[in-house]
């Protein structure tokens, strides 16, 4: 190691290979038959790259190459790198939804890295859950830690116009249904949408989770937006496994990166950007891991009234590429420092404050990111709701949302489940027209077990071909970050917990205020809390077993996180010695 990297405490991997007995033997003994020399054991710090590489997984399927470059920059650095495998909770393939999941990817990086010979660890992460699971599996152990996102694939190309991945397949299939196009044009739409490896390139879950990672300091400046075939990524990956190791020597650890300021300044980047509802829970779990309180109404305080300035899909036009190439989150984070929307001396990854590495940014396009005379929409943090049908809180996004739609009073129509939904929603003598507000139960996390992206209910086919294009929507499941329309989720207490959700009934009239955050049943307590005593006589209890029966007897809900009850708290990386 050079003179710069200079170990300021003890190395954790000592207590495994600095040993000169018979267990350091055999610790140092198994290592060696991979060719490791002797020489990096002596006082080399150990490099964990987490690796969530998986051909179930496509937008992470240049992993290898990514780890392979982490790698150069750990050994140039001094360092010993070790990848290691974890579970890869990708969303595009996984039934029924990758957050089934996310807990437990999140407890296989935990122990993975608490039981290891591990000093410092980079995070390989893309696809939408992997970026939380990883992030709060390591905050669970606090060891010095640096993310590496895999970045966004190339802008999708269909008919000479750009294709966002994830927006366009709910317009199309929204344009098929209402009879705009042929089952054929949608269907050659498929090969044109996916054009390289890659996360999603609109600012759907994965993009939004790099991006607050980046904002949180959790990386290394332009992590988020660098497309995943760009050399720039590679060269990034590099640099992230140099900078572990002198993160190592300084013993920076992360909680000192994920403070109560980091997480506000998230916040604010997830209103400015358009982001994923998905990051109030993911936000939520990873704070709760480091120790750190954050509640629906920061969100409310610190994000309602910032502006939405990023001017992509689904909430504007354009796409990652555009997004990097403009200046990428660096531009975004200068204009609202400038607009004092940022806590500036927060510490990053690289040892300098988020002003440090943003004052001087430059954005090369104000269309794609706007100034914020000029946004895309002038109070774009995500709407927290409450009132009798969610006492406990409701996120709505107002950038993707129909503003004429954001005081609504309308007639429900109930769908008890999701099967009961795709049953009912194409009949066409479904009782509904535009002005009615569609409710769906039981899809939140016990209810349809991991919370599942359906949300974002398609319209009644009859509705569209008469040219509605949006309704109001309410249930306790999320929608994909990708998806837009004027959509209520994660309503909490969650139906099959029995909250107010549950009691709706077809007829009822619903109230949607999101000026006032308020959600309403237009029913009396009397009879709201009578139709739920109903319900709980009737109701059976669910035992599927296995994981299934863990997840649904410790999740938590939406406004909580959705962590395992037993999974809150940083219990560090300290194990008890092992003797042989």
């Amino acid at each position: 190691m050079s003179d710069n990297n200079k170990i300021k405490k003890p190395l954790r991997s000592a207590q495994w290979f600095g040993q000169r007995d018979k267990n350091g033997f055999m610790y140092r003994s198994w290592m060696r038959n991979q060719g490791i020399p002797e020489h990096h054991f002596q006082g080399r710090p150990i490099i964990g790259i987490c690796n969530t590489w998986s051909e179930l997984t496509p937008c992470n399927a240049h992993f290898r190459e990514l780890a392979d470059r982490v790698r150069r920059g750990v050994l140039e650095a001094g360092g010993v790198p070790v990848e290691f495998p974890v579970f890869s909770n990708g969303e595009s393939n996984l039934r029924p939804t990758a957050m089934l999941t996310r807990n437990l990817a999140s407890m296989d990086v935990e122990e993975s890295i608490r039981g290891n010979p591990i000093d410092g660890v980079v995070l390989l992460v893309g696809c939408d859950k992997t970026t939380p699971a990883l992030l709060m599996g390591a905050a669970s152990c606090d060891l010095p830690t640096i993310v590496v996102t895999g970045g966004p694939m190339l802008n999708g190309k269909h008919k000479g116009m750009d294709v966002g991945s994830g927006t366009h397949v709910w317009r199309m299939s929204e344009d098929y249904k209402a009879g705009l196009i042929s089952l054929q044009e949608f269907m050659d739409a498929e090969a044109d949408m996916s054009r390289s490896a890659g996360t999603c390139n609109t600012m759907g879950t994965a993009s939004t989770m790099a991006c607050m990672v980046e904002a949180m300091g959790a990386s290394l400046p332009h992590n988020a937006a660098i497309p995943a075939v760009d050399a720039r990524r590679n060269a990034l990956a590099f640099a992230s496994g140099m900078r572990i190791v002198e993160m190592v020597a300084e013993d920076l650890k992360l909680s000192q990166l994920l403070t109560r300021e980091a997480f506000i300044n998230a916040i604010r980047v997830n209103a400015a950007i358009g982001g994923s509802t998905n990051a109030v829970i993911h936000l939520k779990a990873i704070a709760q891991r480091v120790g750190v309180e954050l509640t629906l109404d920061d969100w409310q305080t610190y994000g309602q009234d910032v502006p939405t300035l990023v001017n992509l899909q689904p909430s504007g036009q354009y796409l990652m590429e555009e997004f990097y190439y403009a200046g990428g989150l660096p531009a975004v984070l200068r204009r609202l420092g400038e607009a004092d929307l940022l806590h500036k001396p927060a510490l990053t990854a690289n040892g300098k404050s988020l002003w440090d590495n943003n004052r001087d940014a430059p954005c090369y396009n104000d269309d794609v990111i706007r100034p914020l005379n000029n946004p895309l929409c002038e109070s774009g943090g995500i709407c927290i709701l409450r009132g009798n049908l969610a006492p406990r809180g409701a996120v709505l996004k107002p950038s993707a949302a129909t503003p004429a739609l954001m005081n609504h009073r309308g007639c429900a129509v109930v769908f008890e489940n999701f099967e009961h939904y795709k049953e009912r929603i194409m009949d066409p003598d479904l009782e509904v027209d535009a002005t009615s507000v569609l409710v769906m139960k039981n899809c939140g996390p016990k209810g349809y077990p991991g919370m599942a992206e359906v949300g974002n209910m398609g319209l009644p086919p009859k509705l569209l071909k008469q040219g509605v294009t949006d309704m109001v929507r309410i249930s306790d499941a999320r929608m994909s970050g990708t998806a837009f329309g004027t959509v209520v989720l994660h309503v909490a207490p969650e139906a099959m917990e029995l909250g107010p959700l549950a009691a709706v009934q077809d007829g009822d009239m619903i109230h949607l205020d999101a000026h006032n955050g308020l959600l309403e049943i237009d029913i009396s307590n009397e009879e709201l809390q009578a139709r739920i005593a109903q319900l709980r006589v009737t109701r059976k209890p669910v035992q599927p077993g296995g994981y299934l029966q863990l997840y649904i007897d410790h999740v938590m809900q939406a406004d909580e996180g959705c962590d395992f009850d037993f999974l809150v708290g940083c219990r560090g990386a300290e194990v008890p010695a092992h003797s042989h």
